[in-house]
Formats: C-alpha cells, structure tokens, sequence
C-alpha cells in the first residue's frame, strides 16, 4: 500500500499542484482511465472548498491531503476550520443539503458537497479528527 501526504497553505494557487498529484498517484494506482477526470475534478473541489474556508475564517493552517491505494484509491482532504453551531453539515449526506435552510457560506459549502456527490459514488464528509474541520474522504475502484 503506498500513502501520499501534502499539505499546504491555503492559497488557491496550490489546488492546480494537488489535482495533478492526485491524478498520478490515481493513475499509478491503477485507477480506470476513464475514472481520472471524475478524480481530478473531484479532488480539485474538495481542496477549493478548505481554501475557500481556511480564507474565510482567517486560518494559516495547511489544507491536509492523504492519498492511499489499499484495494481502492482513497482521498482525503481535512480543513481545519470550525463547523457553524446549528449547521451541523459534515453529519449530513450531501443530497439532504438542499433539504436545510443555509446562510450564504453554509450555501457555498452545500453547493461543493453536492458537486462532490455527483463526481464521487463513494463520499464521506465528517468532522475532521479532534472535531475542528471536516474531512472529505473520496473513494474509487482500482482495475486491477
């Protein structure tokens, strides 16, 4: 089993480096050619959304991904910044999102969870370990 770790300092400008290490750690893997688009959009999503938070809440904290291929290629991003009292979005699956009242941030939020869902039929978004950030795990199929 190989595991790939990044982090680094949430500045859009990084996303670009994080989509193409996850494509080729994918592709080495053994991920279908046909699935590595569905993986680079969708590791381009989740590091875009702990930015885009990391910037909003003011943190210099790295956007952490974990990559690994143990049977299947998996995915994790954690952010590091706080889940909103009331908006309790990681417990959430992502086609309820649109079933709860949002502000415009938890809207934004909403909206790239429910992009990952269409990108990714295995999602997980829970509370990031220690219960400060999320954690957005992705998982794909190897063809092996």
């Amino acid at each position: 089993m190989a595991v790939v770790r990044l982090s680094f300092s949430p500045a859009p400008v990084h996303v670009r480096t994080a989509r193409l290490v996850g494509v080729a750690v994918a592709r080495r893997a053994g991920v279908r050619q046909d699935l590595l688009d569905e993986v680079r959009l969708a590791i381009g999503e989740a590091c875009t959304r702990a930015v885009a938070l990391h910037q909003q809440h003011n943190l210099s904290d790295p956007v952490r991904v974990e990559m690994s291929d143990d049977g299947t290629y998996a995915v994790r991003v954690v952010d590091r910044a706080p889940i909103e009292a009331g908006a309790d979005l990681a417990a959430l699956p992502p086609y309820e999102l649109a079933r709860e009242p949002l502000s415009e941030d938890a809207l934004a939020t909403g909206v790239g969870f429910a992009l990952l869902a269409g990108f990714v039929d295995d999602l997980l978004v829970r509370p990031a370990d220690g219960g400060i950030g999320t954690e957005v795990q992705m998982v794909w199929p190897l063809d092996r």
